[in-house]
């Protein structure tokens, strides 16, 4: 099976990888092109314009940075109308439920089937293969993607067109929001006097305990926040949940106190770090180191 990847930055990398070591034709573009050249190495073919990589893909992989990149790509840039009928785009990029909804209209036009898919396991997840897949759609274009899937972890069709992508903002407005929750939590009982690390290690395990607290709360202890999944793509998720919420006419008052939370994070200087740093925002304000 040919199987192009458009976008090879460091999830897009990881995913294209894994397809190549699966033994699946694989070809790929970038906007940067020496992103994709590091797949030379696996068996790729790199190409300089995303309209030649799809050409004789039966399947196309989206991992592009939002969803007006999405859009660009597949609209300006031609690769739309350079995939043959029956092409199967598969869009694992996180963006608004109303822009999948729009793409995979469009897409009709040209014969090209759709699926939303964002996943949720960060880099790691991708390059060991345990992502979490939600996909929206067709139940026989979910079907037909099980191959691709199955390469890169657990997948889930959660409904039609659109509904992948609200499932992600589901997950990412928990993950945020309990970010905050733990970071806020460890601060209180370090400036209580206790210790952070036992505190953590005391709650681990109890009806409180969560992969967040797990991998995330050890962070805060070692305040090692070196970049994972940044405040900014944090921030941007939280924005996509709030906006997609004013167009269903839904209340989400806990989601936009912490996209205020996220935003002041940025805006002081944090938005490349990972999101976990949101501990550092609210140390700061209570005048801890």
């Amino acid at each position: 099976m040919k199987i192009a990847v458009l976008g090879t930055g460091a999830m897009g990398f990881a995913l294209a990888r894994r397809l190549c070591e699966a033994g699946f034709e694989v070809h790929a573009w970038n906007r940067t092109r020496h992103k994709a050249e590091r797949l030379l190495p696996f068996g790729a073919q790199v190409h300089d314009k995303p309209a030649g990589a799809v050409q004789s893909a039966e399947i196309v992989i989206g991992m592009l940075e939002s969803g007006p990149v999405v859009d660009d790509v597949l609209f300006r840039q031609g690769a739309a109308a350079a995939m043959a009928r029956g092409t199967l785009f598969i869009d694992m990029a996180s963006i608004q439920p109303r822009e999948a909804r729009e793409h995979a209209a469009r897409l009709s036009d040209f014969g090209v089937q759709h699926l939303d898919a964002p996943v949720s396991g960060g880099i790691h997840g991708a390059e060991t293969g345990t992502l979490v897949i939600m996909a929206g759609g067709k139940a026989a274009d979910f079907a037909r993607a099980q191959p691709v899937f199955q390469a890169f972890g657990r997948a889930t069709h959660v409904g039609p067109h659109g509904a992948g992508q609200l499932a992600k903002l589901a997950n990412q407005m928990i993950v945020g929001v309990t970010i905050g929750a733990v970071a806020e939590a460890l601060l209180l009982c370090e400036r209580g006097g206790a210790d952070m690390a036992k505190v953590k290690e005391a709650i681990t395990g109890g009806f409180a305990d969560s992969r967040i607290l797990q991998l995330h709360g050890q962070r805060m202890v070692e305040r090692n926040f070196a970049s994972g999944a940044k405040v900014a793509i944090q921030l941007k998720d939280m924005r996509n949940a709030l906006a997609t919420a004013e167009e269903i006419g839904f209340e989400a008052p806990v989601t936009a106190l912490f996209e205020k939370l996220y935003a002041e994070s940025a805006e002081h200087g944090l938005q490349d770090l990972d999101h976990s740093s949101l501990f550092v925002e609210l140390a700061s304000r209570n005048g801890m180191s």
